[in-house]
């Protein structure tokens, strides 16, 4: 994993990829436009599908608002297509089963993490709330159970205005601050 944390100021580096309908997916094709881009764990994760449907909901206002999202998982494609896919989002979901836009972005790997977000009383909310939403725990083969969540707010230039590494699990950039990034 790349020791480089991406900071405010920052040009975010450029990566060519491809989304999970084969779609071609280049970073330097969003200048112009805002970009979310976030780094999820692994298709099957509940907490990621939460996250996901509520970006979902969000991304028309966003996307009015110059707003695009990309979303990474580090899973194979048929995975994807499996898990997350299935909720048929408007927006680019990537396959990164090798990791290799992980740690271009320095996204964290820490079973220590991973353990304090299961010790946390609040965890048993989110698991619950994802449950109810349909995204039940479910264990995906070969992922990697450790991979900690980041997100990055990007201007038109590429540069990053926020960069967000999770301290656990459950810790995302607040849906406040990507409203008032998106209407900026």
């Amino acid at each position: 994993m790349s020791n480089i944390r991406l900071q405010s100021g920052m040009a975010a580096p450029l990566f060519a990829a491809a989304d999970i309908h084969g779609h071609p997916v280049s970073l330097e094709d969003y200048r112009g436009r805002k970009v979310l881009l976030a780094f999820f764990r692994f298709s099957a994760c509940a907490l990621c599908n939460l996250r996901v449907r509520r970006f979902k909901e969000r991304y028309p206002q966003w996307r009015s608002q110059g707003l695009e999202v990309i979303a990474v998982f580090e899973s194979p494609l048929s995975h994807m297509k499996t898990y997350v896919g299935a909720q048929d989002v408007s927006f680019p979901l990537v396959a990164d089963p090798g990791a290799a836009l992980y740690d271009l972005f320095g996204v964290e790997v820490s079973a220590e993490k991973v353990q304090v977000t299961l010790a946390d009383e609040r965890t048993k909310g989110f698991v619950e709330e994802a449950a109810s939403a349909g995204f039940p725990l479910t264990p995906e083969q070969g992922s990697n159970f450790h991979r900690i969540p980041a997100e990055f707010l990007l201007d038109e230039r590429g540069i990053v205005r926020t960069a967000h590494y999770g301290r656990l699990l459950t810790d995302h950039l607040a849906f406040e601050e990507i409203d008032r990034f998106a209407a900026e």
